[in-house]
């Protein structure tokens, strides 16, 4: 059993190491040369924003690869962070229930559209809320680099249209819709396991 929990440890410090990396590679928060700035929401009500975003479509991080049922669920604390909760199936349907947590820093108070990602201490990960749909029923979260783009909803499926409507937008904010990916959920899914 002592050995068990020595590989977990180190696993786990792998885990981490990775996850640093990949911070450490998204903190520049400035748009590829030729590119202006995506776009942002011009005003979130964070109350409203709070709860549970089902992942319709991504370019996924390296985390999300093989992602089933993902969604990202969102709490704001006092201190006016907001605990970050992303779980999924992992490789299917009825694969084993992942849990990865970190936690937002809004970084403009006007708009509070443009967040820190903290996934590791100290480092934060560009995150922007580029689009809101005015009943807060999709959204798109984006980044300047444009390596990464979520498009996410309230429920685990979105309607041909809107999903259409949804990557159009991706497009034009500079992103390489090439590399985006429907995200499985399944029917019913109420993201618990």
């Amino acid at each position: 059993m002592r050995t068990l929990l020595s590989s977990r440890g180190w696993i786990r410090l792998a885990g981490a190491a990775t996850v640093l990396g990949i911070a450490l590679v998204g903190c520049s928060a400035s748009p590829p040369k030729g590119l202006a700035p995506v776009a942002l929401v011009s005003h979130v009500d964070l109350n409203r924003f709070m709860g549970d975003w089902f992942v319709i479509a991504n370019i996924p991080t390296f985390l999300e690869k093989g992602a089933y049922n993902a969604k990202d669920t969102y709490a704001l604390d006092p201190d006016g962070s907001v605990a970050t909760v992303y779980s999924f199936n992992a490789d299917a349907f009825d694969g084993p229930r992942k849990q990865y947590h970190s936690r937002g820093f809004v970084v403009d108070r006007t708009s509070n559209a443009v967040w820190g990602q903290q996934y590791v201490w100290p480092f934060r990960a560009d995150y922007r809320i580029s689009y809101l749909a005015p009943d807060y029923s999709t959204t798109v979260i984006a980044r300047e680099k444009r390596d990464f783009v979520w498009i996410m909803a309230r429920t685990p499926t979105i309607s041909e249209a809107e999903y259409d409507r949804l990557v159009g937008f991706v497009k034009a904010q500079g992103y390489d819709i090439s590399r985006l990916q429907r995200s499985p959920q399944s029917a019913g899914n109420s993201g618990a396991r």
